[in-house]
């Protein structure tokens, strides 16, 4: 029986030993005994290996000696008692802790367990003088343990891997006065001196006029990254060649890397349904193999006329090491884990591993434009003003608008215009959704917007906006069409590469944005988008979502998490791009891609595949094995070694496939 419960919390005894009661939790509370203090995982050493592996290291060796003494040295003193001991002996190592957890689960009613059906077998085999098998049951049941666990590690410190991006002392720099200090003793508005090579340890603002660094602790992305004066840098890069001083703006525990490690680890939380239903199975399935197991003991007695006891017991023994369920129960987390490993070190963040499962049967991709195939810089290429408005004039009250607002649009004017005029007489400011922007200066209306915005005020204007490819900001002032900006965004070097892979993988593209008609076509046509819609507001958005899940199609829409609400919300797997630059989109989101490259929509698409591949071949092959050896042992025609390998080698057959993926390149 496997618990259920994300919260569930490993405890130890006062020796320091597992006091959880189910396989997966027993190797799970391993994992986090052999972490530090601090959480952080390290590489597992060669001293810790040998550690986890020495009971069955003595278990062997004593079993070894045993069997010799038995077959090939003929030894008068190893008969009676002491040849029963000696293998008492050579089972204590590794059958203890399996009785002392099947005992524990018992005393809190948990009856069923992995460890209950192994020390069931094994005691069952000394009691009918098969001490050999006994032995060799538990031995390659406890070196199956052993594997699974450095597993389970290895998946682990693959998705935890960001901890050690994290550096635990920083520089604070008060005046000339430099002084190391504990990162999350920093408050906010100190300042943090950087030198070269060193790891930012808190988000913050770059006060030095520039400098360069390497994010791909963040990104995966090795490419230097320079940034300016005023610039948001964040915990985990690293400062390339100069020394540099920053801001910091966010506590220790709010940072962007810190959000991204919550939602990483907490990650295995939500289960994919193959997931669930195997632990729904292995609750229902070992009390039902516990019972077929006394059948196949105690029917036979009255069916046969030479009933032998110890002959149905020990084939009722080898069902029960043959049906433990630990190859399903192990293996099949473990390739989730792996999924989310690989899948992170590729810069893309799954919140559970249920979305790895929807991102496989993935059929249409919606994405936004602006942000998301386009790199959202947008640069100011012509400025209109009718004749009879100041120009210089209306440039200053629509920055001073444009200063209310986040849209990269309003970053272009204002990286146009200048500084903004702080004098201005701007006042109720409004933000009309999926239309622009609405303000009063001096007792009149300031409108910019799209020119949806000057139908809805019923502005009269001369111009034709489908004649005009770029991005428009129409302007209107006094109830009268001041004019326009037309504004120009570039397309992400990998969006083409990006709209390849996914055709590649038979999915649909389509490109949802409120941006003008004539740009999304010029912008899909370029790409090779399938479909196509502008002019949209948050509204039609969601409507040809509908439309598209009409057909029974599962659905992930890219974007930023945060305007697209709406439509995230219904699509099956809401993605979103460059997730470092929002703490919004890291909570709304499904699936993260921290580096902003749409190409990594399809990586994601082919993990999830992957994943789901690996899991379904696991559930294949321990079904598949076990129940031709099930079969074979109920009619006598396998033996306990036999069923060692149904469960132990196919258990570690699973785990090396469901390891695979971590290894994959995408």
């Amino acid at each position: 029986m496997i618990t259920n419960d994300p919260n569930h919390k490993h405890t130890y005894d006062a020796q320091g030993n597992i006091t959880c009661c189910t396989l997966e939790d027993k190797i799970n509370a391993d994992v986090e005994k052999h972490s530090n203090a601090d959480g952080h995982q390290h590489e597992t050493s060669g001293e810790s290996n040998l550690k986890l592996f020495r009971p069955a290291l003595i278990s062997f060796a004593l079993l070894l000696s045993a069997i010799a003494m038995d077959n090939y040295f003929t030894l008068p003193f190893f008969t009676g008692w002491l040849r029963v001991v000696w293998y008492v002996a050579a089972y204590i190592p590794v059958g203890l802790p399996v009785l002392r957890d099947a005992l524990k689960a018992i005393a809190k009613r948990e009856f069923f367990t992995e460890f209950l059906l192994m020390s069931i077998a094994t005691l069952g085999a000394f009691a009918i003088g098969e001490f050999p098998e006994g032995v060799a049951v538990m031995l390659f049941y406890a070196v199956g343990e052993v594997f699974q666990t450095l597993a389970v590690k290895r998946a682990k410190a693959n998705i935890k891997s960001l901890l050690d991006q994290r550096p635990d002392e920083v520089t604070v720099a008060d005046g000339n006065v430099t002084k190391v200090v504990k990162a999350e003793t920093v408050q906010i508005g100190s300042f943090i001196q950087l030198k070269p090579g060193e790891k930012l340890g808190l988000d913050g603002e770059l006060i030095s006029e520039n400098a360069s660094f390497n994010t791909a602790a963040l990104t995966g992305e090795s490419k230097p990254d320079t940034k300016k004066k005023g610039d948001l840098v964040l915990a985990g890069m690293i400062n390339l060649n100069t020394v540099a001083l920053v801001r910091v703006t966010t506590a220790y525990t709010d940072s962007k890397l810190s959000k991204i490690l919550d939602m990483v680890q907490n990650a295995t939380a939500q289960k994919a349904p193959t997931e669930l239903f195997i632990r729904k199975f292995a609750k229902y399935y070992t009390p039902a193999v516990v019972a077929l197991a006394v059948l196949i003991c105690v029917v036979p007695y009255f069916a046969m006329s030479d009933y032998k006891f110890n002959e149905w017991l020990y084939r009722a023994l080898i069902f029960l090491v043959i049906s433990c369920p630990c190859a399903l129960v192990i293996s099949i987390p473990l390739g989730y884990f792996g999924g989310i490993g690989a899948a992170s070190k590729n810069g893309i963040l799954f919140k559970g591993s249920n979305f790895l499962d929807i991102m496989a049967v993935v059929k249409n991709v919606v994405m936004d434009k602006t942000g998301t195939l386009t790199k959202g810089v947008f640069k100011v290429q012509e400025v209109v003003i009718q004749k009879e408005f100041d120009q210089g004039d209306v440039l200053r009250m629509v920055n001073a608008l444009e200063s209310k607002s986040t849209h990269p649009v309003a970053t272009a004017i204002h990286e146009y215009v200048g500084a903004v005029d702080n004098s201005m007489p701007l006042s109720d400011v409004e933000e009309i959704g999926g239309h622009g922007l609405k303000a009063r200066v001096n007792g009149k209306t300031l409108l910019a917007g799209n020119f949806k915005l000057m139908d809805k005020f019923s502005i009269r204007y001369d111009v034709d906006p489908s004649t005009i490819v770029y991005t428009v900001i129409a302007l209107a002032y006094d109830n009268r069409f001041a004019g326009y900006i037309t504004i120009a965004d570039e397309v992400k070097e990998d969006a083409q590469q990006a709209v390849t892979a996914l055709h590649q993988l038979n999915v649909t593209t389509t490109m949802l944005s409120g941006d003008k008609s004539s740009v999304v076509k010029f912008v899909a046509e370029k790409l090779g988008i399938d479909n196509a819609f502008g002019d949209l507001l948050p509204e039609d958005k969601v409507n040809k979502v509908k439309e598209i899940k009409q057909r029974n199609e599962s659905v992930a829409f890219t974007g930023d998490g945060v305007n697209d609400a709406p439509v995230v919300a219904l699509s099956d797997v809401g993605i979103a791009m460059g997730g470092l630059g929002s703490d919004a989109t890291i909570e709304t989101a499904d699936v993260v891609i921290q580096d902003d490259k749409p190409s990594k929509i399809a990586m994601a698409i082919h993990i999830g595949k992957k994943t789901k591949q690996i899991v379904w071949q696991n559930i294949s092959l321990a079904f598949g094995v076990k129940a031709i050896v099930l079969i074979l042992g109920a009619g006598g025609l396998a033996t306990m070694w036999e069923a060692v390998f149904a469960d132990v080698g196919v258990a570690l057959l699973a785990i090396l496939n469901a390891v695979r993926i971590q290894r994959m390149k995408f």
